[in-house]
Formats: structure tokens, C-alpha cells, sequence
């Protein structure tokens, strides 16, 4: 899937905020600070944006098992999107200030609830602004109500079980990439999760090397060759600590042309919850 069906440039989605067509959602966030993204919402977004919270509006309570962020309840879920006016035929854009960690993770929700024309703004907040867009504190009054309805796809998502079944031999077709620096892939350091280290058989691919710092994508065929060990009938399983950062590793994917990616949305943080996890370092 080519980067124009994945992707908006600032320039492109100004266009479309001119057309009327298009629901724009301010994911930003701070696992440090977790009211920092709607603090930065509120001093400025892009016009027209509505803000959508990590912990509120992309994930479910937390339990003893599912990880840090679980889904969010897809009713519930549709139910937000409607109330901030997305339709069935409108290009959803997502966007954050943290190479798409978080609006990669409201990218992937969309699509997997079955709302395919979602793009995320290359560049994020800051692109925005450097391309010399304007920028607003005021919040989007009188929303016409949306028709989003959720229509979950589960040949997106892998569970724990369905890694435990994995077998040896699978494991060329059915890679297992993890998205975590190397350091807590290696087990070396484990800033959150109680237990350190990876799942084992899982390969590394750091969610960062989608983008370059400034939250802009990598050229088109630089992102195919990061993937082009995988076999062309792959289907991989990618997960993260919670659940968010390995979907810039889906979208990523995506562009390289592996559609049948699954998100282990529980990560680490699920897999790590039970005593008898298996674990790797190394």
C-alpha cells in the first residue's frame, strides 16, 4: 500500500479541511505525563481537530491481564467517534508530536473497527507548523453528528494463545517482531513492566526506524527494504509494552506491502502478567 493511502502532508490536509470532507484527531500524549497532551490541545491544535486521550479514548481500564492499554470497548469506542462528527465517508486524519507512536495507535483502531480511509499526518503537530499552517486554541463547537459504526476485524489481532501455538516451524511465515528499543528486547533495562526482557523467538525491529526525529516517514523504498527480509506471504505478529507503539510498525508494514499484519494488542505488558510466561534475554 503506497504512502498516499497511509500518509497526509500538512499541505494535503489543509486542502482537505477546505473541502469539509475530513475528521482530524489530536492524539498527542506522554506516558510521563499523561495530561500533557490535552494541556498541549488546548493551547493550540490544528483547526477543526478534536482531542482523543490515550487512556480514555484509545484503551479500556486496565485489568489484571490484557496489558497497559487495552482496546477500548468497540461500542463505546463508536460511540466517541460519532459524538465528534467522523462519517462513514469521511478521510480520518490522526496526528501527534511523538514520531505516530499515539496516532498510530488511533490509526490502527480505526481500521480495525473497519473505517479504512485513515491517514496520519506525516511530521505530526510540529510538520504542521513548519510548513507555516495555522494553529488554534479554540475547541470545534457544534459537531453534526457522525455514522461511524464499529465493525471489528479480528484477522487484525493476535492473543497470547494464539502465540503460544506458534510453532517452530511457523516461524518464518508467522515472524514475531518486537517493537521496544533493543535494550528491553535484550532485557538490559525495564523502565515499566515488572519483568524484563522479550517473548521468546521474537525478532527486533525498534518502531523509531519508521521516521526520522523529526516524526517525518522514511522514503518510501527505504521503508521497503527495513522489511525486505520478511517472505512476500508473511503475515507477522507485531507487539510493543502495551499495545501503541508497535502500530508504527503495522502502519509501517502496511506501506511495505504486508497487509495481513496482526497488532498482539496485550504486548508485553499482557505477556509478562502471567507467572508462567516464558521469557528470553539476550
Amino acid at each position: 500500500m503506497h504512502y498516499d493511502k497511509l500518509l497526509i502532508s500538512p499541505t494535503a490536509l489543509a486542502r482537505a479541511l477546505d473541502d469539509g470532507d475530513v475528521t482530524v484527531l489530536d492524539c498527542r500524549f506522554a506516558l510521563a505525563d499523561p495530561t500533557w497532551g490535552g494541556r498541549a490541545y488546548e493551547a493550540e491544535h490544528i483547526p477543526g481537530a478534536h482531542f482523543v486521550d490515550l487512556d480514555r479514548d484509545l484503551s479500556s481500564p486496565v485489568a489484571t491481564h490484557g496489558g497497559r492499554h487495552p482496546l477500548p470497548d468497540a461500542g463505546s469506542f463508536a460511540t466517541r467517534m460519532r459524538d465528534l462528527g467522523l462519517r462513514q465517508d469521511h478521510i480520518a486524519v490522526v496526528y501527534d508530536d511523538s514520531r505516530m507512536a499515539f496516532a498510530a495507535r488511533a490509526f490502527w483502531l480505526l481500521r480495525y473497527l473497519g473505517h479504512l480511509d485513515v491517514r496520519v499526518l506525516d511530521g505530526g503537530f510540529a510538520g504542521w507548523k513548519a510548513a507555516g499552517q495555522d494553529a488554534t486554541p479554540a475547541t470545534p463547537q457544534g459537531a453534526v453528528p457522525g455514522d461511524f459504526a464499529a465493525r471489528p476485524d479480528p484477522s487484525l489481532v493476535a492473543t497470547r494463545d494464539d502465540l503460544l501455538a506458534l510453532n517452530r516451524a511457523e516461524r518464518t511465515r508467522i515472524p514475531l517482531i518486537d517493537a521496544r528499543l533493543p535494550p528491553r528486547y535484550r532485557g538490559e533495562e525495564e523502565p515499566i513492566d515488572p519483568v524484563a526482557g522479550h517473548i521468546p523467538g521474537a525478532v527486533c525491529v525498534p518502531w523509531q526506524g519508521f521516521t526520522f526525529p523529526d516524526g517525518r516517514a522514511i522514503p518510501e523504498q527505504e521503508n521497503r527494504e527495513r522489511w525486505s527480509w520478511l517472505p512476500n506471504n508473511a503475515t507477522p505478529i507485531v507487539y510493543c509494552g502495551s499495545g501503541v507503539t508497535a502500530c508504527v510498525n503495522v502502519l509501517s508494514l502496511l506501506a511495505a506491502g504486508h497487509e495481513r499484519t496482526r497488532l498482539y494488542a496485550g504486548s508485553w505488558s499482557d505477556w509478562c502478567s502471567y507467572p508462567d510466561a516464558a521469557v528470553e534475554t539476550g
